[in-house]
């Protein structure tokens, strides 16, 4: 993984160091490898769905080898699908997110043609991360493309959380909502998650696409990677360099501008030096929004207040590499953020108020950009309360 953050010095180091650590530990690829090495040989195809799916379908091709006969990926139009090779009976088709589109109908229509067309002997595997929402869609009778996006772009715009929007999703389609686990039949099958959801309920990741069936079904669920996960792993290395560390026991959801008071307040009054948050917040657009996401927007309401604190910096990452609608993961602020975006004729509240946080940021050079990154739990928030001399010891 690439990394691209210039505020902070060795302290903005750290932290991306303790972000790699996080992702590390819930890569779809080594998770699914993992999770699959005990499974009883036997035939299977899978179906890898999500902003994960390429990661995760490579750790079923190396956990299965030949016993994978069929594999079927759908994910975002901005991953290259060619490191699973040139394969017989493997296809991928690229999808919208986070706003469907007809590449999504279509991903949805196949989705079902190709589990009616699996033979009776070969057991379907299914692999699936957050973005499968948007990725794959067969709506319900009398439900047109453009009602789906509107009700996607709603929800966005009013930063609704993701079980809500995902409860609406479902309420419009054939497949979610545990669905598409009905059109089994009964039949046997295994699904591996990796989670973005509060709760990490089977029944709300990528809108219930394999959540379970009314009245119940043969398949066999499992998390194979969540927020707590990461979180426990962002710990572990910061204790590992000899660091104090503290992480939340509560996955956090709320506004993102209340979430940086919080976040800031407990990283400035507690004793921990490194402090961790996992979760997703939200953020309500204006009509004509600027450049940014949720967690640049939380990092520059935090750089606010972390201004005249020099020992304090504070990172606020998507895990799948993504915030909004940019390339950048999200963010590294210290207390010089602000004072850098004045310099270049900027203001942080004004951004603020225009969801412009990106704009901002970018000018002071504390944009962090990941690329992908083979998985997605939601956003880590990861404190420092360094002075300098130890954060470059």
């Amino acid at each position: 993984m690439a990394e691209r953050a210039a505020t902070g010095g060795t302290r903005a180091a750290l932290l991306v160091e303790l972000l790699r650590a996080g992702l590390e530990r819930v890569d779809g690829r080594r998770c699914v490898r993992a999770a699959l090495a005990a499974v009883p040989p036997g035939r299977f195809a899978a179906a890898a769905i999500g902003k994960a799916a390429l990661a995760m379908a490579l750790g079923a091709q190396e956990a299965l080898g030949g016993a994978l006969e069929r594999l079927l990926v759908v994910c975002p139009h901005n991953q290259p699908g060619e490191t699973l090779g040139d394969r017989p009976g493997v296809e991928i088709h690229k999808s919208a997110h986070p706003v469907p589109d007809e590449h999504s109908l279509r991903a949805g229509a196949r989705l079902l043609s190709w589990l009616e067309a699996l033979p009776p002997a070969v057991t379907p595997l299914f692999l699936i991360s957050g973005g499968a929402s948007a990725l794959v869609e067969v709506p319900i009778a009398g439900v047109t493309l453009d009602q789906l996006v509107r009700v996607v772009r709603r929800g966005l715009a009013e930063g609704q959380d993701i079980a809500t929007l995902n409860a609406a999703r479902a309420a419009l389609s054939q497949i979610k909502g545990g669905q598409l686990a009905a059109r089994l039949g009964g039949r046997s099958a295994l699904a591996l998650f990796i989670s973005d959801v509060p709760g990490d309920d089977p029944a709300l990741i990528g809108s219930g696409l394999v959540g379970p069936a009314p009245g119940g079904d043969s398949i066999r669920r499992m998390i194979v990677a969540s927020i707590d996960m990461a979180m426990d792993a962002v710990v572990e290395a910061a204790q590992a360099r000899g660091l104090t560390a503290r992480r939340a026991r509560e996955r956090f959801a709320a506004d993102a501008a209340r979430l940086a008071v919080q976040f800031t307040h407990e990283l400035a009054l507690g004793e921990a030096q490194i402090r961790v948050w996992g979760g997703e917040s939200t953020l309500r657009l204006p009509a004509a929004p600027g450049r940014g996401g949720r967690n640049q927007h939380l990092a520059l309401a935090a750089a606010r207040l972390l201004a005249g604190y020099p020992d304090l910096a504070l990172l606020a990452a998507g895990t799948d590499g993504i915030d909004g609608p940019t390339a950048e993961a999200g963010a590294v602020v210290d207390g010089d953020t602000c004072g850098r975006i004045a310099l270049n004729g900027l203001d942080c509240d004004e951004s603020l108020r225009r969801a412009d946080a990106g704009t901002a940021l970018a000018a002071a050079g504390a944009l962090l950009r990941t690329g992908p990154t083979g998985t997605n739990v939601a956003d880590l928030v990861i404190g420092a309360k360094l002075p300098a001399r130890l954060a470059a010891s």
